[in-house]
Protein backbone atom coordinates (compact mmCIF):
# COMPACT_ATOMS: atom_id res chain seq x y z
CA UNK A 1 0.00 0.00 0.00
CA UNK A 2 1.51 3.30 -0.50
CA UNK A 3 -0.46 6.85 0.42
CA UNK A 4 -0.92 9.80 -2.24
CA UNK A 5 -1.16 13.16 -0.78
CA UNK A 6 -3.28 15.60 -3.35
CA UNK A 7 -2.79 18.88 -2.58
CA UNK A 8 -4.83 22.19 -3.10
CA UNK A 9 -3.00 23.80 -6.79
CA UNK A 10 -3.15 27.17 -8.08
CA UNK A 11 -6.25 27.66 -9.18
CA UNK A 12 -6.26 30.88 -10.74
CA UNK A 13 -3.68 33.70 -11.07
CA UNK A 14 -3.57 35.60 -7.32
CA UNK A 15 -5.51 32.40 -5.78
CA UNK A 16 -3.44 31.97 -2.11
CA UNK A 17 -6.32 30.05 -1.31
CA UNK A 18 -9.81 28.40 -1.78
CA UNK A 19 -13.33 27.53 -0.74
CA UNK A 20 -15.00 23.99 -0.27
CA UNK A 21 -18.19 24.17 -1.34
CA UNK A 22 -19.21 20.30 -1.94
CA UNK A 23 -17.55 16.80 -1.87
CA UNK A 24 -18.04 14.37 -3.89
CA UNK A 25 -16.39 11.65 -2.47
CA UNK A 26 -16.61 10.60 1.69
CA UNK A 27 -13.87 9.05 3.48
CA UNK A 28 -13.64 4.88 3.03
CA UNK A 29 -15.15 5.68 -0.70
CA UNK A 30 -12.84 4.22 -3.62
CA UNK A 31 -12.23 6.63 -6.63
CA UNK A 32 -10.82 5.54 -9.97
CA UNK A 33 -8.91 8.02 -11.63
CA UNK A 34 -10.25 11.11 -13.00
CA UNK A 35 -13.18 10.72 -10.94
CA UNK A 36 -14.74 14.14 -9.28
CA UNK A 37 -14.13 14.50 -6.16
CA UNK A 38 -14.68 18.27 -4.55
CA UNK A 39 -15.94 21.58 -6.04
CA UNK A 40 -14.03 23.99 -4.90
CA UNK A 41 -14.95 27.89 -5.82
CA UNK A 42 -12.74 30.55 -6.87
CA UNK A 43 -13.55 34.18 -7.19
CA UNK A 44 -16.20 34.03 -9.52
CA UNK A 45 -16.07 30.06 -10.66
CA UNK A 46 -16.40 26.59 -9.02
CA UNK A 47 -14.10 24.28 -9.83
CA UNK A 48 -14.39 20.34 -9.86
CA UNK A 49 -11.09 18.31 -8.78
CA UNK A 50 -10.34 15.33 -10.31
CA UNK A 51 -8.50 12.07 -8.73
CA UNK A 52 -5.04 12.48 -9.84
CA UNK A 53 -4.46 8.15 -9.18
CA UNK A 54 -6.98 5.35 -8.06
CA UNK A 55 -7.47 3.94 -4.71
CA UNK A 56 -9.18 4.20 -1.27
CA UNK A 57 -10.12 7.83 0.52
CA UNK A 58 -8.59 7.90 3.90
CA UNK A 59 -8.71 11.54 5.22
CA UNK A 60 -10.34 14.82 3.66
CA UNK A 61 -9.60 18.28 4.61
CA UNK A 62 -12.22 20.58 6.37
CA UNK A 63 -16.40 20.94 5.31
CA UNK A 64 -18.03 23.19 2.94
CA UNK A 65 -17.77 26.67 3.57
CA UNK A 66 -13.60 26.04 4.72
CA UNK A 67 -11.10 28.28 3.10
CA UNK A 68 -7.56 25.57 2.07
CA UNK A 69 -4.76 27.37 1.34
CA UNK A 70 -2.98 26.56 -2.06
CA UNK A 71 -0.51 24.02 -1.35
CA UNK A 72 -2.34 22.63 1.56
CA UNK A 73 -3.02 18.99 2.14
CA UNK A 74 -6.91 18.39 0.50
CA UNK A 75 -7.01 14.67 0.20
CA UNK A 76 -4.96 11.31 0.87
CA UNK A 77 -5.75 8.68 -0.99
CA UNK A 78 -4.43 4.85 -0.24
CA UNK A 79 -3.30 3.38 -3.51
CA UNK A 80 -3.38 -0.63 -4.21
CA UNK A 81 -0.07 -2.55 -5.01
CA UNK A 82 -1.14 -2.31 -8.97
CA UNK A 83 -2.24 1.31 -8.79
CA UNK A 84 1.16 2.21 -6.59
CA UNK A 85 3.66 0.64 -9.02
CA UNK A 86 2.14 2.69 -11.94
CA UNK A 87 2.48 5.63 -10.38
CA UNK A 88 5.19 8.19 -11.83
CA UNK A 89 5.26 10.09 -8.53
CA UNK A 90 7.22 7.53 -6.26
CA UNK A 91 8.98 10.03 -4.58
CA UNK A 92 6.12 12.24 -4.19
CA UNK A 93 4.39 9.39 -2.55
CA UNK A 94 6.85 8.80 -0.64
CA UNK A 95 6.87 11.99 0.79
CA UNK A 96 3.27 12.16 1.38
CA UNK A 97 3.36 8.77 3.40
CA UNK A 98 5.48 10.42 5.56
CA UNK A 99 3.36 13.61 6.52
CA UNK A 100 -0.02 11.21 7.25
CA UNK A 101 0.35 10.17 10.74
CA UNK A 102 1.49 6.73 11.78
CA UNK A 103 -1.82 5.68 13.46
CA UNK A 104 -4.57 4.61 9.94
CA UNK A 105 -7.96 3.20 10.06
CA UNK A 106 -7.77 -0.65 9.13
CA UNK A 107 -7.78 -1.24 5.20
CA UNK A 108 -8.80 -3.74 2.91
CA UNK A 109 -6.30 -5.83 0.97
CA UNK A 110 -4.71 -5.87 -1.77
CA UNK A 111 -6.78 -8.48 -3.49
CA UNK A 112 -10.01 -6.74 -2.29
CA UNK A 113 -9.64 -3.38 -3.73
CA UNK A 114 -10.00 -4.24 -7.54
CA UNK A 115 -13.11 -6.00 -6.76
CA UNK A 116 -14.11 -2.71 -4.79
CA UNK A 117 -13.64 -0.67 -8.00
CA UNK A 118 -15.85 -2.53 -9.96
CA UNK A 119 -18.57 -2.54 -7.42
CA UNK A 120 -18.33 1.23 -7.59
CA UNK A 121 -18.51 1.18 -11.42
CA UNK A 122 -21.35 -0.87 -10.98
CA UNK A 123 -23.40 0.21 -8.12
CA UNK A 124 -25.45 2.78 -10.30
CA UNK A 125 -27.42 -0.03 -12.09
CA UNK A 126 -28.53 -1.63 -8.67
CA UNK A 127 -30.94 -0.44 -6.04
CA UNK A 128 -30.01 2.89 -3.93
CA UNK A 129 -30.41 0.29 -0.93
CA UNK A 130 -27.62 -1.02 -2.52
CA UNK A 131 -25.19 1.46 -3.67
CA UNK A 132 -22.39 1.79 -1.85
CA UNK A 133 -19.91 3.18 -4.55
CA UNK A 134 -19.93 7.01 -6.01
CA UNK A 135 -23.47 8.85 -6.77
CA UNK A 136 -23.70 9.77 -10.05
CA UNK A 137 -25.77 13.33 -9.97
CA UNK A 138 -24.86 17.22 -11.89
CA UNK A 139 -23.71 19.54 -9.52
CA UNK A 140 -27.46 21.55 -8.96
CA UNK A 141 -28.62 18.42 -8.55
CA UNK A 142 -25.84 18.11 -5.25
CA UNK A 143 -26.73 21.29 -3.94
CA UNK A 144 -30.39 21.20 -4.29
CA UNK A 145 -30.24 17.66 -2.56
CA UNK A 146 -28.23 19.14 0.27
CA UNK A 147 -30.45 22.00 0.38
CA UNK A 148 -33.33 19.73 1.27
CA UNK A 149 -31.60 17.38 3.34
CA UNK A 150 -31.80 14.70 1.23
CA UNK A 151 -28.66 11.61 0.97
CA UNK A 152 -28.34 10.80 -2.76
CA UNK A 153 -27.40 7.61 -1.87
CA UNK A 154 -30.91 6.42 -0.64
CA UNK A 155 -32.05 7.25 -4.12
CA UNK A 156 -32.47 5.10 -7.05
CA UNK A 157 -31.38 6.79 -10.53
CA UNK A 158 -33.34 6.90 -14.10
CA UNK A 159 -30.49 8.31 -15.66
CA UNK A 160 -27.61 6.54 -17.69
CA UNK A 161 -25.70 4.54 -15.80
CA UNK A 162 -27.80 4.78 -12.65
CA UNK A 163 -27.24 8.84 -13.04
CA UNK A 164 -29.80 10.57 -10.87
CA UNK A 165 -31.75 13.23 -12.81
CA UNK A 166 -33.14 16.10 -11.25
CA UNK A 167 -36.43 14.67 -11.67
CA UNK A 168 -35.49 11.59 -9.36
CA UNK A 169 -34.52 14.40 -6.20
CA UNK A 170 -37.51 16.33 -6.98
CA UNK A 171 -39.77 12.88 -6.67
CA UNK A 172 -37.88 12.04 -3.71
CA UNK A 173 -38.50 15.23 -1.63
CA UNK A 174 -42.04 15.01 -2.69
CA UNK A 175 -42.35 11.72 -1.13
CA UNK A 176 -40.42 12.73 2.13
CA UNK A 177 -42.79 15.72 2.25
CA UNK A 178 -46.11 13.91 1.81
CA UNK A 179 -44.57 11.20 4.12
CA UNK A 180 -43.85 14.21 7.00
CA UNK A 181 -46.99 16.28 6.28
CA UNK A 182 -48.75 16.63 9.72
CA UNK A 183 -52.47 16.05 9.67
CA UNK A 184 -54.87 18.83 9.15
CA UNK A 185 -58.57 19.64 10.04
CA UNK A 186 -60.66 19.14 6.88
CA UNK A 187 -60.37 22.95 5.12
CA UNK A 188 -57.43 23.80 6.78
CA UNK A 189 -53.67 23.83 5.73
CA UNK A 190 -51.66 22.60 8.35
CA UNK A 191 -48.57 24.78 9.93
CA UNK A 192 -45.42 25.09 8.74
CA UNK A 193 -42.88 24.69 11.17
CA UNK A 194 -39.97 23.78 9.60
CA UNK A 195 -36.90 26.49 10.12
CA UNK A 196 -34.06 25.47 7.24
CA UNK A 197 -30.49 26.66 7.03
CA UNK A 198 -29.23 27.11 4.45
CA UNK A 199 -25.12 27.52 3.82
CA UNK A 200 -23.91 30.90 1.78
CA UNK A 201 -20.59 29.18 0.04
CA UNK A 202 -18.91 29.42 -3.13
CA UNK A 203 -19.74 32.04 -5.63
CA UNK A 204 -23.21 33.14 -4.06
CA UNK A 205 -20.96 34.16 -0.57
CA UNK A 206 -18.14 35.59 -3.43
CA UNK A 207 -21.03 37.75 -4.97
CA UNK A 208 -22.68 38.46 -1.81
CA UNK A 209 -19.72 40.01 -0.50
CA UNK A 210 -18.85 42.18 -3.74
CA UNK A 211 -22.19 43.64 -3.84
CA UNK A 212 -22.09 44.49 -0.16
CA UNK A 213 -18.90 46.16 -0.47
CA UNK A 214 -19.72 48.07 -3.49
CA UNK A 215 -23.49 49.42 -2.17
CA UNK A 216 -21.24 50.26 1.30
CA UNK A 217 -18.27 51.98 -0.28
CA UNK A 218 -19.43 53.60 -3.54
CA UNK A 219 -22.21 56.50 -3.67
CA UNK A 220 -24.44 55.07 -6.23
CA UNK A 221 -26.09 57.53 -8.35
CA UNK A 222 -29.08 56.24 -10.38
CA UNK A 223 -30.78 57.82 -13.41
CA UNK A 224 -33.70 56.21 -15.14
CA UNK A 225 -35.20 57.12 -18.57
CA UNK A 226 -37.04 55.88 -20.88
CA UNK A 227 -36.40 54.72 -24.52
CA UNK A 228 -38.33 54.27 -27.85
CA UNK A 229 -37.41 51.40 -28.69
CA UNK A 230 -39.86 51.28 -32.08
CA UNK A 231 -37.47 51.71 -34.67
CA UNK A 232 -34.64 49.58 -33.27
CA UNK A 233 -37.75 46.70 -32.73
CA UNK A 234 -38.40 46.82 -36.62
CA UNK A 235 -34.44 46.67 -37.59
CA UNK A 236 -34.08 43.47 -34.92
CA UNK A 237 -36.89 41.73 -36.79
CA UNK A 238 -36.08 43.03 -40.16
CA UNK A 239 -32.21 41.65 -39.38
CA UNK A 240 -33.53 38.24 -37.91
CA UNK A 241 -35.60 37.46 -41.01
CA UNK A 242 -32.65 37.53 -42.82
CA UNK A 243 -30.84 34.75 -40.63
CA UNK A 244 -30.44 31.21 -41.76
CA UNK A 245 -33.12 28.85 -40.47
CA UNK A 246 -32.75 28.10 -36.55
CA UNK A 247 -29.64 30.51 -36.27
CA UNK A 248 -30.66 32.37 -33.18
CA UNK A 249 -31.68 35.29 -33.11
CA UNK A 250 -30.56 38.87 -32.64
CA UNK A 251 -31.81 40.49 -28.90
CA UNK A 252 -31.25 43.91 -27.73
CA UNK A 253 -28.11 42.84 -26.02
CA UNK A 254 -25.63 43.25 -29.02
CA UNK A 255 -27.22 46.63 -30.40
CA UNK A 256 -27.13 48.03 -26.42
CA UNK A 257 -22.98 46.87 -26.48
CA UNK A 258 -22.14 48.48 -29.71
CA UNK A 259 -24.17 51.76 -28.95
CA UNK A 260 -22.31 52.16 -25.85
CA UNK A 261 -19.41 52.33 -27.62
CA UNK A 262 -20.06 55.49 -29.37
CA UNK A 263 -21.51 56.77 -26.33
CA UNK A 264 -18.52 55.97 -24.60
CA UNK A 265 -16.45 57.96 -26.87
CA UNK A 266 -17.59 60.98 -25.87
CA UNK A 267 -18.13 59.76 -21.99
CA UNK A 268 -14.70 57.95 -21.50
CA UNK A 269 -14.65 58.65 -18.15
CA UNK A 270 -17.83 55.82 -17.43
CA UNK A 271 -15.57 53.08 -18.87
CA UNK A 272 -13.05 52.98 -15.57
CA UNK A 273 -11.87 51.50 -13.01
CA UNK A 274 -10.94 53.23 -9.67
CA UNK A 275 -8.27 51.94 -7.74
CA UNK A 276 -9.07 52.48 -4.61
CA UNK A 277 -5.64 51.53 -2.69
CA UNK A 278 -3.52 53.97 -5.06
CA UNK A 279 -6.56 56.43 -5.66
CA UNK A 280 -6.29 56.69 -9.05
CA UNK A 281 -8.92 56.40 -12.25
CA UNK A 282 -7.52 53.92 -14.59
CA UNK A 283 -9.75 54.93 -18.00
CA UNK A 284 -9.31 52.33 -20.42
CA UNK A 285 -9.56 52.71 -23.91
CA UNK A 286 -11.09 49.26 -24.95
CA UNK A 287 -14.27 48.57 -23.92
CA UNK A 288 -15.06 45.25 -22.25
CA UNK A 289 -18.12 45.09 -21.77
CA UNK A 290 -19.60 42.84 -18.43
CA UNK A 291 -22.68 40.62 -19.21
CA UNK A 292 -24.37 40.20 -15.98
CA UNK A 293 -26.01 36.97 -15.76
CA UNK A 294 -27.91 34.38 -13.35
CA UNK A 295 -26.52 31.46 -12.68
CA UNK A 296 -27.55 28.39 -10.25
CA UNK A 297 -24.44 29.38 -8.59
CA UNK A 298 -25.93 32.53 -8.25
CA UNK A 299 -25.02 36.24 -10.10
CA UNK A 300 -22.15 35.68 -12.47
CA UNK A 301 -20.32 38.48 -14.99
CA UNK A 302 -18.78 36.74 -17.88
CA UNK A 303 -16.83 39.64 -20.48
CA UNK A 304 -16.94 40.29 -24.05
CA UNK A 305 -13.73 42.11 -24.91
CA UNK A 306 -12.51 44.88 -26.97
CA UNK A 307 -16.51 45.73 -28.12
CA UNK A 308 -14.83 48.07 -29.77
CA UNK A 309 -13.85 46.27 -32.72
CA UNK A 310 -16.44 43.89 -33.15
CA UNK A 311 -19.44 43.61 -35.67
CA UNK A 312 -22.85 43.40 -34.64
CA UNK A 313 -22.62 39.51 -35.79
CA UNK A 314 -19.60 39.15 -33.51
CA UNK A 315 -20.80 40.87 -30.57
CA UNK A 316 -23.76 38.81 -30.71
CA UNK A 317 -21.97 35.79 -30.76
CA UNK A 318 -19.60 36.52 -27.74
CA UNK A 319 -22.63 37.81 -25.77
CA UNK A 320 -24.21 34.16 -26.59
CA UNK A 321 -20.63 31.77 -25.82
CA UNK A 322 -19.47 33.86 -22.71
CA UNK A 323 -23.04 33.73 -21.03
CA UNK A 324 -23.47 29.78 -21.83
CA UNK A 325 -20.54 29.58 -20.70
CA UNK A 326 -21.31 31.18 -17.29
CA UNK A 327 -24.26 29.33 -16.60
CA UNK A 328 -22.93 25.66 -17.31
CA UNK A 329 -20.00 26.47 -15.33
CA UNK A 330 -17.29 25.96 -17.66
CA UNK A 331 -16.41 29.91 -18.16
CA UNK A 332 -12.60 30.23 -17.71
CA UNK A 333 -11.12 32.61 -14.62
CA UNK A 334 -10.14 35.12 -17.24
CA UNK A 335 -13.76 35.19 -19.10
CA UNK A 336 -15.24 36.67 -15.84
CA UNK A 337 -12.77 38.98 -14.83
CA UNK A 338 -11.80 42.52 -16.43
CA UNK A 339 -15.18 44.29 -17.85
CA UNK A 340 -14.91 48.21 -17.78
CA UNK A 341 -18.38 48.56 -18.17
CA UNK A 342 -21.84 46.14 -17.11
CA UNK A 343 -25.02 45.72 -18.52
CA UNK A 344 -27.44 43.77 -16.76
CA UNK A 345 -31.29 42.88 -18.00
CA UNK A 346 -33.53 40.95 -16.06
CA UNK A 347 -34.91 40.26 -19.92
CA UNK A 348 -39.07 39.61 -19.62
CA UNK A 349 -39.31 40.11 -16.08
CA UNK A 350 -37.05 43.68 -16.06
CA UNK A 351 -40.34 45.85 -14.87
CA UNK A 352 -40.36 49.17 -14.76
CA UNK A 353 -37.55 50.67 -12.62
CA UNK A 354 -34.47 48.87 -11.43
CA UNK A 355 -31.40 50.47 -9.33
CA UNK A 356 -28.48 48.24 -10.38
CA UNK A 357 -25.43 48.01 -8.21
CA UNK A 358 -21.92 48.94 -9.39
CA UNK A 359 -19.66 45.50 -10.33
CA UNK A 360 -16.63 47.55 -8.74
CA UNK A 361 -14.04 48.59 -9.04
CA UNK A 362 -15.97 49.95 -12.38
CA UNK A 363 -17.71 52.96 -11.91
CA UNK A 364 -20.98 52.44 -14.16
CA UNK A 365 -23.63 49.73 -14.81
CA UNK A 366 -26.37 49.94 -17.53
CA UNK A 367 -29.69 48.46 -16.46
CA UNK A 368 -32.51 47.00 -19.09
CA UNK A 369 -35.60 46.74 -18.30
CA UNK A 370 -38.94 45.34 -19.78
CA UNK A 371 -39.75 47.06 -23.48
CA UNK A 372 -43.67 46.93 -23.40
CA UNK A 373 -45.74 48.62 -26.13
CA UNK A 374 -48.10 51.93 -24.63
CA UNK A 375 -49.99 54.86 -26.08
CA UNK A 376 -47.63 58.04 -25.83
CA UNK A 377 -47.44 61.07 -28.12
CA UNK A 378 -45.56 60.68 -31.02
CA UNK A 379 -45.09 63.93 -33.71
CA UNK A 380 -47.88 65.40 -32.18
CA UNK A 381 -50.33 62.53 -32.00
CA UNK A 382 -51.16 59.35 -29.83
CA UNK A 383 -49.38 56.05 -31.23
CA UNK A 384 -48.69 53.05 -30.02
CA UNK A 385 -45.22 52.66 -29.41
CA UNK A 386 -42.61 50.08 -28.02
CA UNK A 387 -40.87 52.03 -24.59
CA UNK A 388 -38.20 50.65 -22.46
CA UNK A 389 -36.67 52.15 -19.55
CA UNK A 390 -32.58 52.34 -18.82
CA UNK A 391 -32.37 52.37 -15.01
CA UNK A 392 -27.92 52.94 -14.74
CA UNK A 393 -25.88 53.40 -11.55
CA UNK A 394 -22.80 55.79 -11.46
CA UNK A 395 -20.29 56.15 -8.95
CA UNK A 396 -21.03 59.83 -7.75
CA UNK A 397 -17.36 60.67 -6.61
CA UNK A 398 -16.53 60.58 -10.32
CA UNK A 399 -19.40 60.94 -12.46
CA UNK A 400 -21.77 63.77 -11.62
CA UNK A 401 -25.49 63.96 -11.71
CA UNK A 402 -25.18 66.05 -14.86
CA UNK A 403 -22.54 64.07 -17.00
CA UNK A 404 -24.81 60.77 -15.98
CA UNK A 405 -27.98 62.27 -17.53
CA UNK A 406 -25.62 62.89 -20.27
CA UNK A 407 -24.56 60.45 -21.24
CA UNK A 408 -27.83 58.11 -21.20
CA UNK A 409 -29.25 60.61 -22.88
CA UNK A 410 -26.85 60.06 -25.71
CA UNK A 411 -26.90 56.29 -25.51
CA UNK A 412 -30.77 56.82 -25.87
CA UNK A 413 -30.35 59.08 -29.13
CA UNK A 414 -28.48 55.51 -30.14
CA UNK A 415 -31.12 53.35 -29.42
CA UNK A 416 -34.05 55.32 -30.74
CA UNK A 417 -31.99 56.04 -34.25
CA UNK A 418 -30.53 52.87 -34.84
CA UNK A 419 -28.30 53.88 -37.41
CA UNK A 420 -26.36 55.70 -36.08
CA UNK A 421 -25.26 53.08 -34.02
CA UNK A 422 -23.30 51.90 -37.01
CA UNK A 423 -22.03 55.36 -38.72
CA UNK A 424 -18.98 56.07 -38.66
CA UNK A 425 -17.79 59.86 -37.16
Amino acid sequence: MSRHVVKLPDLGEGTVSSEIVAWRVKVGDYVEEDQPMVEMSTDKAVVEMPAPVSGRVISLAGEPGDQIAVGAELIVIEMDAGAAASSAAGAAEKKAEESVPAEKPAQPSPAAAPARAAESREATQVPAAARKGRVMASPATRRRARESGIDLATIAGTGRDGRIRRQDLEAAISARGQGKAPAAPAGRRAPRTEVEEIRILGVRRVSAQRVAESKRNIPHFSYVEEVDMTELERLRRHLNSKLPKGAPGYTYLPFLALALVRVLERFPKANSHYDAERNVLLQHRGVHVGIATQTSDGLKVPVVRHVESLTLREVAAEIRRVTEAARNGTASRNELRGSTITITSLGKLGGIVSTPIINAPEVAIIGVNKAVERPVVHNGQVAVRLMMNLSSSFDHRFIDGYDAAEMIQALKECLEQPATIFIED
